[in-house]
C-alpha cells in the first residue's frame, strides 16, 4: 500500500470511531494485505493526537484470545493520550460494542530500546523498565464482526485499542515476584468476579513486553522512554454495561478501579 492509501484507510476508520458507527470491512482498495501494511495504516493514528504517543497495547496474548478474534499470534496497537484515564475515573461508555474490561500489567519504559540486529532478551528489556503499573484496558473495534476480518484489518483498526485506565504504580518488589504465577481477581460491581494469573498473558507479562520490544522495529516503530505498555489481560475479559464499576485486585501489588458513564 502506498502512503496515500494507508492514510485514506486510517481516515475511514477514524471517521467510524468519531461517529460511533461500524463497517463490515475496509474497501478492497484500502485493505492491507499483510501486517506491515496494516501497521502503516495504524501509524497514521498519531497524527490525530495533539500529544506525544502515550504507549502501546498488546492484544491476543492468550490462545483463547487469538481464537476469539481469529489471529495466530499477538498484535500491537497504540495508546493515545486522549484515550487514557486514571485510577477511579469515570470512563465514557459511548458506542462501545465489545463491552469488556481487562486486568493488565503495564510497564513504563525508563529508556529507549532502539532497533538492533539481534533480538532483545527479556532481562535486557526489563533493565530498561522504570516502573510497573496496574491497569484496566477497555478494548473495542469499528468492525461489525471483528472476529472475521483477520489480523491485518484488526491491526489497521489499532488492534482493538480504545480506552485505557492507568492505575497506581506497583511497589518496587514486583521485580522479585513471579508475575507469571501472580493472581489477579477482577470484580464488576457485585455481579461478576473472575480470577486469573499472569501466565494468561503470553505465558508471562514480561515475555509479552519482550515480544513487543522485538516486534516494533520490524514495523518501523520502537519502544521509547516514557512509553506505557499494557501487556494483555490476566483474566477472561469481563462483561460490562453502562454505569458499571470495575475493580481489578492485584493482591500485594495493589488495586485499580474505574466506573462507566451512561450510554
Amino acid at each position: 500500500m502506498d502512503p496515500i492509501s494507508t492514510k485514506m484507510a486510517n481516515e475511514l476508520l477514524v471517521q467510524h470511531w468519531q461517529e460511533g458507527t461500524t463497517l463490515a470491512a475496509l474497501p478492497p482498495a484500502l485493505r492491507p494485505g499483510n501486517q506491515e501494511a496494516a501497521y502503516a495504516v495504524q501509524a497514521h493514528l498519531e497524527t490525530h493526537s495533539t500529544q506525544p504517543l502515550f504507549g502501546w497495547k498488546i492484544a491476543a496474548t492468550s490462545v483463547a484470545g487469538q481464537k476469539h478474534i481469529n489471529v495466530d499470534g499477538p498484535i500491537a496497537g497504540r495508546l493515545l493520550a486522549e484515550m487514557v484515564f486514571h485510577d477511579g475515573d469515570t470512563v465514557p461508555f459511548g458506542a462501545n460494542r465489545m463491552r469488556v474490561a481487562e486486568a493488565e500489567f503495564a510497564f513504563c519504559m525508563g529508556r529507549d530500546l532502539p532497533p538492533r540486529a539481534t533480538p532483545y532478551a527479556m532481562h535486557e528489556v526489563l533493565d530498561a523498565v522504570s516502573a510497573l503499573y496496574l491497569a484496566i484496558e477497555i478494548p473495542d473495534s469499528r468492525y461489525a464482526d471483528y472476529a472475521k476480518v483477520g489480523a491485518p484489518q484488526l491491526i489497521a483498526d489499532n488492534a482493538c485499542g480504545h480506552q485505557f485506565v492507568l492505575g497506581p504504580k506497583a511497589p518496587d518488589m514486583w521485580r522479585q515476584l513471579d508475575l507469571a504465577a501472580h493472581r489477579v481477581v477482577g470484580h464488576v460491581g457485585q455481579r461478576l468476579q473472575r480470577e486469573g494469573i499472569g501466565a494468561n498473558v503470553l505465558g508471562d507479562p514480561r515475555l509479552a513486553l519482550t515480544w513487543l520490544a522485538n516486534e516494533l522495529p520490524r514495523v518501523g516503530a520502537t519502544l521509547a522512554a516514557g512509553h506505557i505498555i499494557t501487556t494483555g489481560t490476566c483474566v477472561v475479559p469481563m462483561d460490562i454495561v453502562a454505569r458499571d464499576t470495575v475493580l481489578m485486585d492485584f493482591g500485594v501489588l495493589g488495586q485499580v478501579r474505574c466506573g462507566f458513564s451512561g450510554e
